[in-house]
């Protein structure tokens, strides 16, 4: 008597949910918003005003004038309504202009692409590990795409025969060669790429093949021959260009392409001889000795150059990065 039934599990759970909304009413502003919130009507479009604060919640970071770049290109038809193939259209011009501008590997039309640890620059050419860590920055994904295949062409198989020792020093020395090439015969410029030491394998393999081409039992040898000259002609007559044409940042230099050419001297001398026969050790073959002693006399000569001759020819160096 006087004692009120108590309340059903769906009465109490519904209690302890509007007692949980009541203490945490901020959660919900935490969600994300749903499709619905954009689009109530399911009419497959969204209003500008939507995407202008879709943009903003998510790209706080982004630079205003970017923010109206995009608003413009997502509203392609000036309608006030994004659909989705305006998306889709949005996603694929940036992508277009991503490979057409080299934004996925380096900037060489940005005026502080030089800002990297890695890229060899006149300015700082006394910071030793620039030498050689300039081969894993490159000059556009054209430059990355062509060494790359020519890697995957030439230095693979030359490594699976010769092994990764002798490979090795010659992409190394290569990529050495390339970069004091460049400090003594293109002073003003920077050099980014591994087409030095690229450029050391497959001129050696050619050359190689070139001498015993009548012994030789390869199949596709003419094939793989025309394909790497192919590939190596349009890499560096791409070198070339880049490094005259005018630069939109005149402080900043194109990279230089003297480092291909360092890459093939080293091909055709040492590499032709680490190359020719696998079986026979290196210290064994009097042309090793002749050719390593010419490589030291020329690494000798482009350190003391380092040192002296641009403090004495007086050269106008780009700035610092």
């Amino acid at each position: 008597m006087g004692e009120h039934p108590s309340p059903g599990p769906a009465v109490a759970a519904c209690a302890e949910a509007e007692r949980i909304e009541e203490l945490e009413p901020e959660a919900e502003e935490r969600l994300p918003a749903a499709p619905e919130d954009f689009d109530p009507g399911s009419t497959g479009y969204i209003s500008t005003g939507k995407f202008r604060s879709l943009l903003e919640s998510h790209s706080s970071k982004l630079d205003p004038h970017k923010k109206e770049v995009l608003l413009a290109l997502a509203d392609s038809h000036a309608d006030g309504q994004i659909c989705y193939q305006d998306f889709v259209n949005l996603v694929a011009l940036f992508l277009y202009n991503g490979v057409l501008l080299d934004q996925f590997v380096l900037q060489v039309t940005h005026p502080r692409y030089l800002k990297n640890s890695l890229v060899y620059h006149p300015q700082l050419r006394a910071q030793a590990w620039r030498y050689v860590t300039y081969i894993f920055m490159h000059a556009g994904v054209e430059q990355l795409g062509l060494n790359v295949a020519l890697q995957l062409l030439v230095g693979v198989p030359l490594e699976m025969v010769h092994g990764a020792t002798r490979i090795g020093l010659v992409y190394v020395a290569g990529v050495v060669a390339g970069s004091l090439a460049v400090s003594v015969a293109d002073m003003t410029a920077p050099v980014v790429g591994s087409s030095g030491g690229v450029y050391a394998l497959v001129s050696a393999h050619l050359a190689n093949i070139v001498m015993n081409w009548s012994g030789m039992k390869c199949q596709f040898k003419l094939l793989r021959m025309a394909v790497a000259l192919i590939c190596m002609s349009m890499e560096f007559g791409r070198a070339v260009w880049l490094r005259f044409h005018p630069s939109a940042y005149p402080p900043c230099p194109h990279p230089s392409f003297v480092a291909h050419l360092g890459g093939v001297a080293v091909g055709i001398t040492l590499g032709v001889v680490v190359l020719r026969n696998y079986e026979q050790r290196l210290q064994d073959q009097s042309l090793w000795w002749i050719f390593v002693t010419m490589y030291t006399i020329f690494v000798l000569f482009a350190v003391f150059w380092n040192i002296f001759a641009y403090t004495l020819l007086d050269l106008k160096l780009p700035p610092p990065p």
